[in-house]
């Protein structure tokens, strides 16, 4: 199904983002991967805009600094030998893009995805161009599919990803604590009705418009929470066994009885 490695250590990044400061994100991020690259963790993944929040007026400034973070990263990630995922404004030209970036375990930038469903509700569509494709990125620890926030309330994406091949979804998220209750029904279907490790990582703390009570958590294919933080909790880790995806659909296999002839791809 993956490479040699079928049990791979998971840890999530849940912390307070401190609006539009930067480098204060950094050196408490950069910490909480330290101590995950210590404890020996095969991925580590962060929540989304971890470097500045939601600070929609100066986003083409901080983006500016995303290079310089996604180079502190690569050595991270080569250190540790761990891969590290996580949102960052990317700016190309006059647009900013909400950005999910892919470290591999040698430090290289595997992938990056572009968010595609834009919260309107909360007028991102005003501040960022929305991305064009799905990413699916073949790793030394699996295949994985890359999702932000908004997105996980479309199941389509999800979808696509898993019939592309996916064996995890990561979700780099903020979600306020009054949809909290969304949050955790979401990534649950997402990973039952695609029989997937669903990986997902929200802020905790609060801005100048929202609390977020974390949650950040990670979901086997039959939909088993493994793992939640609480939360004031900062980072957590797990293991999860990759064939566990063959076990259950080979149990109930959903996927091989697919109509898509009746309602689509």
């Amino acid at each position: 199904m993956t490479g040699e490695n079928k049990r791979i250590r998971v840890g999530i990044v849940q912390p307070d983002i401190r609006f539009g400061d930067v480098d204060e994100n950094i050196h408490q991020v950069c910490g909480y991967l330290d101590d995950l690259g210590k404890r020996g963790a095969d991925l580590a993944l962060l929540p989304e805009l971890w470097s500045c929040g939601f600070d929609n007026d100066h986003l083409s400034v901080h983006a500016e600094k995303t290079p310089a973070i996604l180079e502190k990263l690569s050595k991270i990630a080569s250190a540790h030998q761990m891969l590290i995922a996580g949102s960052l404004p990317e700016k190309e030209g006059k647009s900013i893009y909400n950005t999910l970036y892919l470290h591999e375990k040698d430090g290289r930038l595997a992938t990056s995805y572009r968010k595609v469903h834009l919260f309107s509700f909360a007028g991102e569509d005003r501040f960022f161009k929305s991305g064009e494709r799905a990413v699916l990125s073949n790793t030394s620890i699996g295949r994985i599919g890359l999702m932000i926030c908004y997105d996980l309330r479309f199941p389509e994406l999800c979808r696509k990803l898993v019939v592309q091949g996916a064996h995890m979804i990561l979700v780099s998220a903020q979600w306020p604590t009054p949809r909290t209750p969304h949050w955790d029904a979401l990534i649950k279907a997402r990973a039952i009705e695609n029989q997937v490790f669903m990986i997902a990582s929200n802020r905790r703390g609060r801005d100048v418009t929202n609390e977020y009570s974390g949650h950040s958590q990670i979901v086997s294919p039959s939909g088993e929470v493994l793992a939640m933080t609480e939360s004031d909790q900062a980072i957590l880790e797990k293991e999860i066994d990759l064939r566990d995806i063959d076990r259950v659909r080979k149990a109930m296999p959903c996927l091989e009885e697919r109509r898509p002839d009746v309602y689509g791809k």
